[in-house]
């Protein structure tokens, strides 16, 4: 795929475009109509391929659980292995696309490695994510990022005093969900460690505000996210936190979702796994 073809979507996905321009620009990109509608199916995800963990896997436990925050209902998707022992819980926050099947897949995934999973669905006070994906990146712009953040903290209050829950949890976030665990670690709650895939990063004069570990992936190809990883760097260094960074050369924004073709680089994507599974049992497990 070429590169300047997937930089024009993540321009469209993230906001800088409309749709009908995405799709102008990218016929004039790619020499025609035919052209276009032929690689639109690579870039936008395919939830219909087989997930890693299935829905129906007999060693899990899942359903539905909700929150109550400011007299507002949250809802989210929430997994873990059958026993009904406790262990750590981490809170998985979606890419702008809303809770949708692959992060659902997600939470399977690491309640497969023995941590309470629990996606809050942003968009919860709209009614939750709506099945047209286009629909769910318009409804995500909408938020107001304070009370966004006010609510994810709640679910980490929520999870700590969960029956499974040992008390202690992280946070692992996907491109705006990246960005939220940023903020979520700034936020004075009792998250012990958090995980930002090609998060967007804090303001230099809230980093003095973080109270637990950072592990920071970023793609080496994501211009817009990587320009303020210097600056980021720089003020967490100066504050002395306590984070784990690493740059995955040759790979783009959303590299770990492996329903979209384009953008997935499967041995970015296990390396970053394996980096964030295992700084997850570092913090949390002790």
């Amino acid at each position: 795929m070429r590169q300047d073809v997937i930089s024009l979507y993540d321009q469209y996905v993230h906001g800088g475009i409309s749709r009908r321009e995405f799709f102008d620009r990218l016929t004039q990109t790619v020499g025609g109509t035919a052209a276009a509608f032929a690689l639109l199916p690579t870039l936008e995800n395919d939830y219909g391929q087989a997930p890693l963990v299935t829905a129906d896997d007999k060693s899990l436990e899942i359903g539905r659980a909700s929150y109550d925050t400011a007299g507002t209902k949250m809802s989210g998707y929430l997994a873990r292995e059958k026993g009904g022992k406790k262990r750590p819980a981490v809170i998985v926050v979606h890419e702008n696309r809303g809770l949708n099947p692959h992060i659902e897949d997600v939470v399977r995934r690491i309640a497969k490695e023995g941590f309470l999973a629990y996606a809050v669905d942003a968009l919860s006070p709209l009614g939750g994510t709506p099945p047209n994906e286009e629909e769910a990146i318009k409804f995500i712009g909408t938020l107001k990022m304070a009370e966004t953040v006010a609510h994810y903290a709640a679910a980490v209050k929520f999870l700590s005093a969960h029956a499974e829950s040992t008390g202690k949890v992280g946070a692992v976030g996907f491109c705006w969900g990246g960005g939220i665990v940023n903020r979520l670690a700034a936020a004075g709650t009792t998250l012990a460690a958090g995980v930002a895939y090609y998060g967007m990063q804090l303001p230099a004069a809230e980093v003095p505000k973080v109270s637990c570990p950072l592990l920071l992936h970023y793609a080496g190809l994501d211009q817009r996210i990587d320009a303020g990883v210097p600056d980021f760097e720089a003020a967490l260094k100066a504050n002395k936190k306590t984070y784990e960074l690493f740059m995955y050369e040759g790979a783009n924004h959303a590299f770990n979702n492996d329903t979209n073709a384009a953008r997935y680089d499967k041995a970015a994507a296990t390396l970053a796994w394996g980096r964030t599974i295992g700084f997850l049992r570092r913090h949390l497990q002790g």
